[in-house]
């Protein structure tokens, strides 16, 4: 018996999808480099619930005919590729023909398009890969594709689909790597209803700073190399541009955004000893080469991309940062203090002053074993101790660390121990991290920033969750800028940013005026606070209904606690410790890392050999 078959074409383009389509995002990239590859001059993004419920393009490209609409999402149909030498000639972004069937396979799509030739439009609808009808419609020239219900007949896929606030920050992701790669199209894009950002078409240098805020347009060199393998253009940071994490790095090659770790590390070579290590330098870098000496067919997803000639152009790429860098002295210099300097004459060798050697004089009379009574100096007046008659003794220091003590000197490091624990009674501080105090079991260590950490996090997670906390208002508002998809991520933060303490007001265009902040932030950085809690929420997130409170929670917790290195007083150690152990948790902060350990008695006697 015969059990080899064909699989039919639902389950077939269900199977490519699972390849295609990972998640709305997906959605949003095939349907936007379909929009650019029509020759769109406008493409207008609307999502609803971050793609679960609707993924709405619309763009005012060329369209497609009747017969087209439907070929369209027929598996391997397209009109980018006629045969297999044209993938090492690719002018598209598209040329699978596998994107519109495995949408259409996992979602219901409508369809309305029309030419520019034509007076009537087509209207399509299929569902689970089955046209459930089709009919003429008057519609703008171009295309107006909606696509519905998102893995509506997989429900396994749709079970795995993150919260909606990760799912949104995969779609502005995916919208961002194509709107940078296509600056002369005005892109939109919508959530709910609410416009996120709008981007006329512009300049690639004006695209960057409409999408990522006008802060990062002060901190661009431009890159500019042309030769026979490839030329390199775009923009890197200057070196105080760095930072630890989300720093903005994109790489294109011939208008397609791509993955190349070995690029990066290009990118890396160039910067080193210029940025502290761990730190990573924004950059928006476009390769163009030739086609055929590129390979994309390598993933469905067209994001890895090989190169004939990599190490080549490696070495090319490093050498054009480097001239950039130069080029626009980002490199730093040594400023010598000029201030005060000794005017040093120049010699004129036109003039006809007579020009001596110079000479010493020289004292032939002295001698220094000679006595002289008259030049004798004044001895020291027997009655010295005038002198200090009416200064007090210091007062003994209250802080102090054991490398601090004189090694030498063994009396007094045995009474300033013996000062200090009198004085301590049971806390004592190392190295201005540690609080040591001794319990039952033996001797206990307690990470003082960790400890702080733990018990504002706590502290602060009661506030949000509704009990209000007082606000500090500033002398001068700081404003805070952030880039449009961002200001839209902040708006959804500001319910839980008021509870903490914080007084915030729109000005529109992505600035914020903040004009209170709360009590137990008073000396920091209201901005940064505010914009490490915007990082925080990009990042990607388990999913949970509270993710959001807990990442601002801990963003207010670290930048509020105890620095590493601070000196406490004995009562600031033991309120410490009091209020660590009241926590749910003292033993570990929210991110997991150790807090209190214990040094057993048993082993403190090993060490002495007991």
């Amino acid at each position: 018996m015969d059990i080899i078959h064909l699989l039919p074409d639902s389950v077939a383009n269900q199977i490519a999808a699972g390849e295609v389509v990972q998640r709305p995002s997906s959605v949003i990239k095939e349907l936007m480099e379909n929009a650019v590859d029509a020759g769109a001059s406008t493409v207008d993004v609307l999502v609803v619930d971050a793609g679960r419920t609707s993924i709405q393009v619309i763009d005012d490209g060329k369209g497609m005919s009747e017969q087209d609409a439907r070929m369209a999402f027929e598996r391997h149909a397209t009109s980018k590729i006629q045969r297999a030498e044209d993938l090492f000639s690719l002018h598209t972004m598209g040329f699978r023909g596998e994107a519109l069937p495995s949408i259409a396979a996992v979602a219901q799509v409508h369809l309305l398009t029309r030419t520019v030739e034509s007076e009537l439009g087509t209207d399509l609808t299929i569902e689970g890969s089955r046209i459930t009808g089709q009919e003429v419609c008057s519609c703008p020239v171009g295309a107006n594709i909606d696509v519905r219900n998102l893995f509506f007949n997989v429900p396994a896929r749709r079970k795995f689909l993150k919260s909606n606030q990760t799912e949104l920050n995969n779609i502005i992701q995916e919208f961002e790597r194509i709107v940078l790669v296509n600056p002369t199209v005005s892109f939109s894009l919508s959530h709910n209803g609410t416009l996120i950002t709008k981007l006329p078409a512009s300049n690639l240098r004006q695209r960057i700073v409409n999408v990522f805020g006008k802060k990062l347009n002060e901190q661009l060199l431009s890159v500019d190399v042309d030769t026979t393998l490839a030329r390199i253009t775009g923009f890197v940071g200057k070196p105080e541009a760095s930072r630890k994490k989300n720093t903005n790095q994109y790489f294109f090659v011939n208008g397609r955004y791509m993955r190349h770790p070995y690029f990066h590390k290009a990118v890396v070579e160039a910067f080193a000893h210029l940025i502290p290590e761990g730190e990573q330098i924004p950059y928006f870098l476009y390769f163009e080469v030739a086609p055929s000496n590129i390979d994309v067919n390598i993933h469905p997803t067209k994001t890895e991309i090989k190169f004939e000639n990599d190490s080549a152009i490696w070495q090319i790429l490093v050498a054009a940062i480097k001239d950039s860098l130069g080029k626009f002295n980002a490199v730093p210099t040594i400023d010598f203090d000029v201030e005060g300097r000794p005017d040093i004459p120049t010699f004129d060798f036109n003039s006809s002053t007579e020009v001596h050697a110079p000479r010493v004089q020289v004292n032939s009379n002295y001698n220094p074993f000679r006595s002289d009574e008259g030049k004798r100096q004044k001895q020291t007046p027997v009655d010295w101790e005038q002198l200090y008659a009416n200064i007090k003794k210091p007062e003994p220091a209250q802080d102090y660390h054991i490398e601090d003590l004189p090694a030498n000197k063994e009396n007094l490091f045995a009474d300033e121990v013996q000062n200090q624990m009198e004085m301590s009674s049971s806390h004592f501080q190392y190295r201005g991290q540690y609080i040591l105090t001794p319990v039952q079991t033996g001797l206990m260590m307690v990470d003082q920033h960790r400890a702080h950490v733990r018990i504002l996090y706590e502290k602060f997670l009661k506030q949000i969750e509704g009990q209000k906390a007082s606000s500090q208002g500033l002398l001068f508002p700081e404003i805070l800028q952030l880039a449009p998809s961002d200001a839209f991520l902040f708006q959804d933060m500001t319910d839980e940013l008021q509870s903490l303490g914080f007084d915030i007001e729109s000005l529109g265009g992505g600035s914020f005026s903040v004009n209170g902040v709360p009590a137990d932030l008073e000396g920091t950085n209201p901005v940064l606070v505010l914009t490490q809690m915007v990082e925080a929420v990009k990042e990607k997130e388990t999913g949970a209904d509270n993710e959001l409170q807990h990442r601002i929670a801990l963003v207010m917790a670290r930048n509020a606690s105890v620095i590493t290195g601070q000196v406490l007083s004995n009562q600031e150690m033991e309120s410490l410790l009091a209020e660590l152990f009241q926590c749910q948790n003292p033993n570990l902060t929210p991110t997991g890392k150790v807090i209190v350990s214990i040094l057993e008695h048993t082993q403190i006697e090993k060490m002495f050999g007991r």
